[in-house]
């Protein structure tokens, strides 16, 4: 698979395949959580091994050679669902519904359970500068500069628990192919970790920004 590729596909057509594989990866997601804290007997994780591999066996009958890229249709929309972070298609990602102004600010609120883990009972530290480096160029992408991460700072002021967060983030400033964007990742207490970051407009992507209109963020 590319990894930008165009497709004749209606809207229609994506929401029926959203329909179809977003549930799927929600069991996945929820297979993992349980097989985390499951404490059933001996047999029955066996039994449960056995299912799994059989499912697994059945949905590799047909695949896509390499990951699923980035997806575009003819009315200008684009598909990220094997990103780690907002993948539909993706149990790994937590996942975000992330929410854009066009002034170049995103957020967006979620929950990280068991999966997420690092400490006991806290977030992984790797899994704050996942979430936030997603942000960081959502909000990049929303004012209409998107670009790949150049640099990642964090600070991490305290531990963040595990369960509701909330991740915000804004564009700070603008210099030539270079956005510059800062953020944050909160609970209900407050800041825990706070991120800066610079994300660069590739060549191919400038290039591809002149000559059909590259979308400034993935949905």
């Amino acid at each position: 698979m590319a990894r930008y590729a165009q497709e004749d596909v209606t809207a229609a057509e994506v929401a029926r395949q959203k329909a179809l594989y977003g549930p799927l990866t929600q069991s996945i997601r929820e297979l993992v959580d349980a097989a985390i804290r499951t404490e059933v007997d001996d047999d029955t994780v066996r039994a449960a091994q056995a299912e799994i591999e059989a499912v697994t066996a059945r949905l590799r009958a047909r695949q896509l050679e390499g990951s699923y890229g980035v997806r575009f249709t003819p009315s200008g929309g684009s598909r990220a669902w094997g990103n780690a972070v907002v993948g539909t298609r993706n149990a790994v990602a937590p996942p975000l519904v992330i929410h854009h102004e066009e002034s170049g600010r995103a957020w967006s609120d979620f929950d990280l359970g068991a999966a997420y883990e690092g400490p006991p009972g806290l977030v992984h530290g790797g899994v704050a500068a996942l979430v936030l480096d997603q942000m960081l160029g959502e909000a990049a992408g929303a004012g209409g500069k998107p670009g790949m991460t150049g640099t990642l700072t964090l600070r991490y002021r305290r531990a963040t628990p595990l369960g509701p967060l909330r991740a915000e983030a804004h564009i700070d400033r603008v210099e030539g192919i270079k956005t510059y964007a800062v953020g944050h990742l909160a609970d209900a207490e407050g800041v825990t970790v706070e991120a800066e970051g610079v994300f660069i407009l590739p060549r191919w992507a400038r290039e591809r920004l002149e000559e059909s209109g590259f979308p400034s963020r993935f949905e």
